[in-house]
């Protein structure tokens, strides 16, 4: 039976996925933090024409999805293995509804808000 709200509906999938999107997001934080290195004392002219260069928008809309994709598997695991009946009681159920919904809403939000920073110039 496939999970109602697991990524993928397999364990296995989602953790290739996660360990995929956790290299993205490495790759990612070692580019900008090479550039920073390289260019100390940037102007805010010079940070936002190498952010808008095609390779860059690319490589940040990839990491904007791992990271999504990050989260949302991350969260998940942690709300159902740790916010269970057993471990809190009844209200457990409740609970997990309305933290896997604040983190649909907000994975949501960040990708949509992060894909219109980089593509709507």
């Amino acid at each position: 039976m496939k999970s109602a709200t697991g990524l993928t509906g397999s364990g296995s999938r989602d953790w290739f996925i996660q360990r995929v999107s956790a290299v993205i997001l490495a790759i990612y934080t070692v580019v900008i933090f090479a550039w920073i290195l390289c260019n100390g004392g940037f102007s805010y002219e010079q940070w936002s024409g190498f952010m808008m260069t095609l390779p860059m928008k690319i490589l940040s809309l990839l990491s904007i999805l791992a990271l999504v994709a990050h989260a949302w598997i991350g969260m998940w695991q942690v709300f159902t293995d740790y916010v269970t009946t057993r471990q809190m009681g009844p209200s457990a159920s409740g609970l997990r509804l309305v933290l896997t919904s604040a983190v649909i809403i907000a994975v949501f939000v960040y990708a949509i808000w992060g894909i219109q920073i980089f593509w709507a110039n």
